[in-house]
C-alpha cells in the first residue's frame, strides 16, 4: 500500500484503490513511484500512502488549495488505509491562511452519543475489559470527518466536496494491489474481523483469510458511500440512508454465530448523527527559542503537551551539554507534560481547561523544579498546579479537573492507528491534519453494504477503576473524548518554517516532540529527524519508557540505561512508534516535503514542481 512497483501515470490522477471485488479480473492502474522526500515549488503534500499524496498533488495542479488537497488525501486514505482513518472517523485540522496571516483550526472530533454515560463502561463495579469494549457497538462515537471536511472546504477551500471526493471514488472502484503492510494489518486483527459477518465479507477472502500480497482489493460499497456524500453533502451521511445503516449496525452488531467474545450493542440514535457539529476553534500558541508554534487545543491534549514540554526544555541549551544529557531532559519533560495532560485536558465544553496556565513560561519555571535529573524515576509523577498561572484570575476549575494520574484510563492503550497529512499550496496556505478511527480497524465492525469501518473513539475516555472517582475526561453524553493528536505549525520571524504531525495514539505527543527536538535543537536534517529511533515517556506507573529497538541499542540508549532508565521494547506491540509527515519551508522559496521513510511501510512526499534539490 505504501511502496508499490514504480509506474508512469502520465499526470493522470491515480486510479488505484483499496477495494476488493472477488469477481474482477482487471488490473488496477499502478501507483506512481514513492519517495520519502521531495523539494520544489507550487505546493507539496506528504502522507503515509502514495495514492493519497498523488490525490493531493492533483488537487493542487487543478487549481485547488492546501485545504482541498488535505481533504482529497484524507478521503483516499479512507480507501487505501481504512484501518487508520475513514469516513466514519474524526480529526483535527490546523490551517494557516496566508493572505490573512492567521491560523485557524477545525475540530471534527467524534462525540459520545447522548444516551451514553460512564455506567456503560462498568459491569459488576469494574471497568469492562478493553478488548470487549473496543469490539462493540458501545465504542463508536458520532463520526466527525464528513462534516469537518465539508466545513473546512466551505470556509477555507476552493473546491466543492463533490469534486474533492472524486479521486477516492476512482480508487475505491478500480482497486489497488495489497502490499505487505495492509496484509499485516488485516492479519493482526483477523480474529476480531472474523467476529462480524460484514467485516469478514469486506476484508477477508471467502476462506476467511487476509487478501494476499499482490492481489487487487476493491471496495464498490465505499465508492457508493462516497458518491452519496458527493451528491448530497454531509446531509447524506448524517441524515440519510447511511445514518440509518450506522445506527442499525451499532444497535444490532452483525456478530457471527459462536463468536468467542460478548459483543455489546451501542446506544447511538439518528438524532446524534443529525445534530453533529464540527467546531472552528482558536489554536494554542507558544514560543520556543525564537520559534512560534501553533497547534490544536482541547479536546486534544497533543499540542498542549508538546508546547508544555518545550517550555520545560527551553531553559537548557543543547549545545552546552551532551546529547545524552539533553535526551534525559527530553524524557523528563515528557513525563511532567503527560502528568499534567492526563489530569487537566478534556473537552472544553465540559471542563474548564487551564490552557494559559499550562503554557505559561512562569508555570514551566515552577514545574521544572519537579524535574529530577539525579536518578531515573521508578514511578509516575503527580501533576503540577497550573491554576495560579492562569491569565484570568477569576478562573475556577470544576471539581473533576486535576484527578491523580493514577486514575488514568485502563483503556489508555498506546500505539493506536491514526494518520497525518501535511499539505501546502503556491499561495502559502498550509494544512496540518491528523485524522483517525482510533484502534487499528476501529471497532472492527463494518457497516454492511457501505464499505467502511466504524470508529472506537469512545474508548479514548478515561475510565477510573473506581466508578465514583472524578476525572476531567470521564464519559458524558455529547462529550468529545480527549485525544493525543498534535498537528503542528512552526514559524520563524513571522514566516512559516515547518508543519508536521504523526499517528500513534498517546505516542503522537512524544513523536512530534522528539522530531522537533531532533530538527530544531540537535540540527538533524528533517528527513533524518523524522526517521531517527524514538523513545516515548508517558508517565506510566513504573516510570519506564517505551522505545524502539534501534534507540535501545544506540550509544545514547545505553548511556541512559546506565543512569538507571528502563526502556520497554515496542517490538511486541508492532516495533515502531509513530509515522511522521512534514513540510519544511526553505529560505529560497522552495518547500521540502518529508514522509516517514520506513515505519508502516514508508510514506510518500511529493511537490507540484520538483526542483531536484
Amino acid at each position: 500500500m505504501r511502496r508499490l512497483l514504480p509506474a508512469a501515470c502520465a499526470g493522470v490522477l491515480l486510479a488505484v484503490s483499496c477495494v476488493h471485488d472477488k469477481s474482477a479480473s482487471s488490473s488496477p492502474v499502478p501507483a506512481p513511484p514513492s519517495t520519502p522526500q521531495a523539494t520544489g515549488r507550487g505546493g507539496a503534500a506528504s502522507t503515509i500512502d502514495v495514492r493519497a499524496t498523488a490525490a493531493a498533488i492533483e488537487m493542487l495542479k487543478s487549481g485547488g488549495n492546501a485545504v482541498d488537497a488535505a481533504v482529497a488525501a484524507a478521503s483516499v486514505i479512507g480507501v487505501t488505509d481504512l484501518y487508520s482513518c475513514a469516513i466514519a472517523g474524526g480529526g483535527f485540522m490546523v490551517i494557516y491562511l496566508a493572505d490573512e496571516q492567521r491560523v485557524v483550526t477545525v475540530d471534527h472530533r467524534e462525540t459520545a452519543p447522548r444516551a451514553l454515560n460512564r455506567s456503560h463502561f462498568y459491569e459488576n463495579g469494574a471497568p469492562i475489559p478493553f478488548p470487549e469494549l473496543m469490539a462493540s457497538g458501545l465504542s463508536t462515537g458520532v463520526p466527525g470527518n464528513v462534516r469537518g471536511w465539508e466545513l473546512a472546504l466551505e470556509r477555507y477551500g476552493t473546491k466543492k466536496l463533490s469534486d474533492v471526493l472524486q479521486p477516492a471514488i476512482r480508487v475505491a472502484e478500480q482497486g489497488f494491489e495489497v502490499d505487505s503492510f495492509f496484509f499485516e494489518q488485516t492479519s493482526r486483527n483477523l480474529d476480531r474481523f472474523k467476529m462480524f459477518s460484514s467485516t469478514a465479507q469486506l476484508l477477508l477472502t471467502p476462506e476467511g483469510k487476509p487478501y494476499p500480497v499482490g492481489s487487487v482489493f476493491k471496495n464498490p460499497d465505499l465508492a457508493k458511500t462516497y458518491r452519496l456524500v458527493a451528491e448530497g453533502g454531509s446531509r447524506a451521511f448524517y441524515r440519510g440512508e447511511i445514518a440509518k445503516a450506522i445506527v442499525e449496525t451499532l444497535a444490532h452488531p452483525p456478530v457471527v454465530p459462536g463468536a468467542p467474545k460478548k459483543v455489546r450493542p451501542g446506544v447511538m440514535q439518528l438524532s446524534d448523527l443529525a445534530d453533529y457539529e464540527a467546531r472552528i476553534r482558536e489554536p494554542v500558541k507558544s514560543t520556543y527559542r525564537g520559534y512560534t508554534l501553533y497547534g490544536m487545543g482541547a479536546p486534544t491534549s497533543g499540542s498542549i503537551a508538546v508546547e508544555l514540554a518545550l517550555n520545560l526544555l527551553e531553559a537548557d541549551e543543547p549545545a552546552s551539554m551532551s546529547r545524552v544529557d539533553f535526551l534525559q531532559r527530553y524524557i523528563e519533560a515528557s513525563r511532567l507534560a503527560f502528568a499534567d495532560r492526563s489530569a487537566y485536558v478534556a473537552d472544553p465544553e465540559f471542563v474548564d481547561v487551564p490552557v494559559s496556565g499550562l503554557l505559561s513560561k512562569a508555570y514551566a519555571a515552577e514545574r521544572r523544579k519537579a524535574m529530577d535529573l539525579t536518578k531515573a524515576a521508578t514511578r509516575e509523577v503527580p501533576p503540577g498546579n497550573p491554576f495560579a498561572f492562569q491569565e484570568d484570575p477569576s478562573f475556577v476549575p470544576r471539581a473533576e479537573v486535576g484527578a491523580s494520574p493514577s486514575l488514568v484510563s485502563v483503556l489508555d492503550v498506546p500505539n493506536r492507528e491514526t494518520t497525518h497529512i501535511s499539505t501546502s499550496d503556491k499561495a502559502g496556505n498550509i494544512v496540518s491534519y491528523t485524522c483517525t478511527i482510533e484502534s487499528e480497524g476501529g471497532s472492527g465492525i463494518a457497516v454492511p453494504g457501505y464499505g467502511f469501518m466504524l470508529n472506537n473513539e469512545v474508548t479514548d475516555f478515561d475510565v477510573p477503576p473506581n466508578p465514583a472517582a472524578p476525572h476531567a475526561n470521564i464519559p458524558e453524553p455529547g462529550k468529545r473524548p480527549r485525544s493525543s493528536m498534535a498537528p503542528t505549525l512552526v514559524f520563524k520571524d513571522g514566516k512559516p518554517l515547518l508543519t508536521l504531525g504523526s499517528p500513534g495514539g498517546s505516542t503522537i505527543i512524544t513523536t512530534v516532540l522528539q522530531t522537533l527536538v531532533n530538527h530544531l535543537d540537535l540540527g538533524m536534517p528533517l528527513l533524518e529527524a523524522v526517521g531517527a529511533p524514538r523513545v516515548s515517556q508517558r508517565n506510566v506507573p513504573d516510570g519506564s519508557s517505551q522505545a524502539e529497538p534501534e534507540f535501545i541499542a544506540s550509544p545514547e540508549g545505553a548511556a541512559l540505561q546506565a543512569k538507571g532508565y528502563v526502556f520497554r521494547d515496542v517490538t511486541p506491540m508492532g516495533g515502531q512508534i509513530g509515522a511522521t509527515t512534514a513540510i519544511r519551508f526553505n529560505d529560497d522559496g522552495t518547500v521540502t516535503a518529508v514522509a516517514e521513510p520506513r515505519r508502516r511501510g514508508g510514506g510518500s512526499a511529493m511537490v507540484v514542481e520538483e526542483t531536484g534539490k
